[in-house]
């Protein structure tokens, strides 16, 4: 079986963590290989527009197997510089497969969200929640860090303070408070969760995946830009963009509806 199903919608990839006796956790390479190898399939189909991840069963994603860290396996097996090692070969390939990532993707957090799945969730570019999740970034409780890039990815969704709050307490978040916080942009009831995120990236897929990619790609350089070099590049997409059958039909719709309106009036 493997950790990371990967269902057709149309032109919308649903990524399902598969993995619910362990409540998802991330404690084997090959799971992370599985994911970072899912997302680079998405990513290669120029027919997906839009991805889902979500999880299998009540979680999310648990996180590190905290069993592995006290008989030291998995990751945590080895000396100082095989574990260094393991890590860079192993969790992350997640964050670099997210960022590589060039069509939008949407977390649907069904469930917790601890550890390393907060900070999943934290890698797509948006989070929608069932009343049942959870947020926490646990690691402080443990005596370590965020593994998997927590650090890097919380404050560009939180801004400093609150992703500051998050790690230095390692406080639980309900789904009401993650809303509150801007951390999710919408929570529905459990058994609502995925048709609502499958509606929301469906809204999205309908639109140019040319137009989606570059937009996606403009607003993560955007947080690593000024001004003039984002204008830069955002001048050289717009080029190509224009060049595209997406844009023509698009185009050609949009004048065809007006002609209707201004017929009808």
């Amino acid at each position: 079986m493997s950790f990371v199903d990967i269902e057709r919608h149309g032109r919308v990839a649903l990524l399902a963590l598969n993995s619910p006796a362990d409540r998802n956790a991330l404690s084997r390479q090959d799971q992370c290989d599985a994911l970072a190898e899912a997302l680079h399939e998405v990513n290669a189909e120029q027919d997906v527009h839009v991805a889902v991840l979500t999880g299998r069963g009540p979680a999310f994603c648990a996180g590190g197997n905290v069993k592995d860290m006290r008989t030291k396996a998995g990751f945590m097996a080895g000396t100082p510089t095989e574990m260094e090692r393991a890590y860079r070969r192993g969790l992350h390939r997640i964050p670099l497969a997210f960022q590589a990532l060039e069509v939008p993707v949407i977390a649907a957090v069904n469930g917790p969200a601890m550890g390393a799945g907060l900070d999943i969730a934290a890698m797509c570019d948006l989070r929608i929640a069932s009343t049942e999740a959870r947020f926490a970034e646990v690691f402080v409780r443990l005596g370590i860090i965020s593994g998997i890039g927590g650090a890097w990815f919380l404050p560009r969704v939180l801004g400093p303070a609150r992703a500051a709050e998050l790690a230095f307490t390692g406080r639980v978040l309900d789904a009401g408070t993650a809303l509150q916080w801007g951390l999710v942009s919408e929570v529905t009831e459990p058994g609502a969760l995925l048709d609502r995120a499958l509606t929301l990236a469906g809204e999205m897929a309908q639109h140019s995946g040319v137009a989606l990619r570059y937009y996606k790609r403009l607003i993560r350089m955007g947080t690593q830009q000024d001004l003039a070099t984002a204008l830069d590049a955002t001048a050289a997409l717009q080029v190509l963009a224009h060049s595209t059958p997406e844009h023509e039909a698009a185009v050609d719709a949009m004048l065809s509806r007006m002609s209707r309106r201004e017929s009808a009036s």
